[in-house]
């Protein structure tokens, strides 16, 4: 596939998913520039913003794309995720019973409410596009996108998610709340029927595979190579993080610069990319002091001094 024709495809593809998702063209671009990466992304926002509706949207604008969602909630276990072995009284062996991890898109709906050990069994799946279920190892599909939700207000049954998870989701976003034109135009489109249901794929499973590929062919200089990395690094001078960001990060951000370029119409990356993303590839893994926190000092703080510091390359 040649550049245009993977720009012709995301375009498709952003245009499908906003004909649903009204007012979101920044954050649509964004889950599917992750999704164009290889990576993985975290909503984070209030109930009621449409993540699970920009879920779905992705899913349907995709022709034979498979999609599984799976509701977290504090009884929930590993293998209702992976999938496990069943007895077949018919031939006295064990058959394995595939979770909903083995699907393209998986929509993890409020990770939160799931206890720790259930968070970590995705961590495998997400980090090596495979799970081992009784010491076997079976592979995911090559697409296998994750999209998790979780309420950054509501902490009532809820447990954070470990450090480990964080950092395997490539970006975290929000979508925010959209403007009253906007709202009556959502009011307008669910009148009679959820638009949601009235999509028509735009794109085949084909196609995404491909336009995964094209990102690889993004053009990321070595001058900009050495300035991904040195904003990753500056986060690891900081006396005040508990916790700095790993070169997973650095991997992120440049896979995610290059998929954002491609959106943008462009086969190479200019720096105005990188710092257009980097709080929402980096923050989420950093972990600030407790004197930083009680401060007020955010990741996206910390990110956003980071990026005034560190010279641009020209």
């Amino acid at each position: 596939m040649s550049f245009d024709e993977a720009y012709a495809v995301a375009q498709r593809l952003q245009a499908s998913v906003e004909s649903v998702i009204r007012g979101q063209s920044s954050a649509i671009r964004s889950i599917l520039a992750c999704m164009a990466s290889g990576g993985h992304v975290l909503l984070e926002d209030v109930p009621g913003t449409g993540k699970t509706t920009l879920a779905k949207a992705l899913a349907n604008a995709i022709h034979g794309a498979t999609f599984k969602r799976v509701q977290f909630t504090p009884d929930l276990l590993p293998s209702d995720i992976l999938g496990l072995s069943i007895f077949d009284p018919s031939t006295s062996n064990f058959r394995f019973q595939a979770g909903p991890v083995f699907t393209d898109i998986l929509l993890a709906d409020e990770i939160n409410r799931a206890s720790p050990r259930v968070q970590s069994a995705l961590l495998e799946s997400m980090a090596e596009r495979q799970a081992t279920i009784d010491g076997k190892i079976h592979n995911l599909g090559d697409i296998f996108f994750v999209i998790a939700t979780q309420n950054p207000v509501e902490f009532r049954g809820t447990y954070p998610l470990p450090e480990a998870q964080m950092d395997r989701f490539s970006m975290r976003c929000g979508l925010g709340y959209v403007s009253e034109q906007e709202e009556v135009s959502i009011l307008a489109d669910q009148l009679h029927v959820h638009p949601v249901d009235a999509m028509n794929a735009v794109a085949s499973r084909r196609e995404i595979l491909e336009l995964m590929e094209a990102v690889k062919h993004v053009r990321f200089s070595p001058e900009l190579q050495h300035y991904a990395v040195q904003i990753v690094a500056a986060t690891r001078k900081r006396a005040d993080l508990q916790l700095a960001a790993s070169p997973r990060a650095s991997l992120a951000l440049m896979k995610s610069a290059q998929a954002f370029s491609l959106f943008e119409g462009r086969d190479f990356v200019v720096p105005e990319t990188i710092q257009a993303i980097a709080a929402d590839v980096i923050a989420h893994r950093l972990v600030p002091g407790p004197d930083a926190r009680y401060s007020g000092v955010t990741g996206r703080s910390i990110v956003a001094e980071i990026l005034e510091q560190v010279s641009v390359p020209v």
